[in-house]
């Protein structure tokens, strides 16, 4: 099995409603998002996806967050713009995107600081 991994950022702002803490209040990011895939096998020319191809799917998606207010981007404007929700949102953005590839969406991360991040997977 082989991994392909690749990464995008974004920046935007976001508030968390009903957190209770200073993260309610409007703060921004650069989000660092990594999307990793599972190839079962390499195709004709030895590669298991092209990393241009994967790139461009991501930075499609995550192009629509750049320098927006989240709370104000759908789905975010009824569903918490937290870490958690935007994983999950992308996640499900990326694998229609993949739907028919010979390759498996496994996860994705979204790190809103150097230290900090979330891991979304389906069960």
């Amino acid at each position: 099995m082989y991994e392909i991994a690749v990464e995008k950022h974004f920046d935007a702002a976001h508030a968390l409603r009903e957190y209770r803490g200073k993260c309610e209040a409007l703060h921004g990011h650069r989000f660092q998002v990594v999307a990793r895939i599972k190839a079962p096998q390499l195709n004709e020319i030895g590669i298991a996806f092209d990393f241009v191809e994967l790139k461009q799917y991501l930075g499609d998606i995550v192009a629509r967050y750049d320098h927006t207010h989240l709370n104000e981007v759908p789905p975010f404007d009824e569903i918490n713009p937290s870490s958690e929700n935007l994983a999950a949102t992308i996640y499900k953005e990326l694998e229609a995107e993949l739907a028919g590839s010979p390759v498996t969406l496994d996860a994705i991360e979204v790190w809103e600081s150097p230290q900090t991040r979330v891991t979304y997977r389906p069960d």
